[in-house]
């Protein structure tokens, strides 16, 4: 953990803001408050932020509709906040740029674990990498991250699962980069992983299978024996 990592907390409800606040400066982080959009935007605007808690429910503008609006400009990483069981809003959040959600109520350590994953998934960017596009071009095919769909060249969509796609996007966001297991299992899935866990394998069986059906097609993945896995193609965003 960082000690100097800043972190932002917009939710409109004091206590919350206070909790938090107070949770996370006794486990090493500096922590500022924001209860709405423009205190957001203000504080964004005078101080670095390492992640923002966004909080879904906000007087004004909504939190997806901030967490829309930092995408287009940058990739701070956002946990979003949602209540319990609004299981359409999560899924909208994550399509629209969230690293993470955390229903309320939550754990503080639940919270502080999230953290300490998305930051150390962050830190895993190039410096100076540019903010993620909608569409992600590579070795032909076309990945569109608001509908978590991939196109081929002559427009076939081909359908992936959610730990498919999750996996993917790890790849895309980190090409010709040697990934271990460890570390695609914590870009993909935001958990901790051990030395059992075979599904990485799996999953990057299913998206070799289902993107490199044509044997003369240059390979995607590559297996780096001992290491990890290697995406290969030239990744561009659109």
């Amino acid at each position: 953990m960082d000690p100097e990592s800043h972190i932002l907390v917009v939710d409109d409800d004091h206590q919350v803001r206070q909790l938090i606040g107070r949770f996370l400066r006794e486990n090493g982080y500096r922590v500022s408050g924001a209860r709405d959009g423009r205190e957001m935007r203000e504080t964004l605007g005078s101080a670095a932020i390492d992640l923002i808690i966004l909080d879904l429910m906000l007087p004004g503008t909504s939190g997806l509709e901030l967490c829309r609006e930092l995408r287009t400009t940058s990739s701070i990483p956002i946990i979003m906040l949602t209540a319990k069981g609004e299981d359409t809003d999560r899924i909208v959040g994550l399509e629209v740029g969230a690293d993470d959600y955390l229903p309320k109520p939550f754990n503080p350590r639940e919270l502080l674990a999230r953290i300490r994953a998305v930051l150390r998934r962050a830190a895993l960017q190039q410096p100076g990498e540019p903010p993620r596009g909608r569409l992600i071009a590579f070795g032909g095919w076309t990945l569109d991250t608001l509908r978590r769909e991939v196109t081929s060249a002559d427009g076939v969509v081909v359908d992936l699962s959610g730990g498919e796609y999750d996996v993917l996007i790890a790849f895309v966001e980190h090409p010709n980069r040697i990934l271990t297991r460890d570390q695609l299992l914590e870009l993909a899935r935001n958990r901790a992983s051990n030395a059992f866990d075979r599904s990485i394998d799996v999953q990057i069986s299913r998206i070799r299978r289902k993107l490199e059906g044509d044997r003369n097609a240059p390979p995607l993945i590559k297996t780096v024996r001992g290491a990890g896995y290697i995406f290969l193609p030239t990744v561009k965003r659109c």
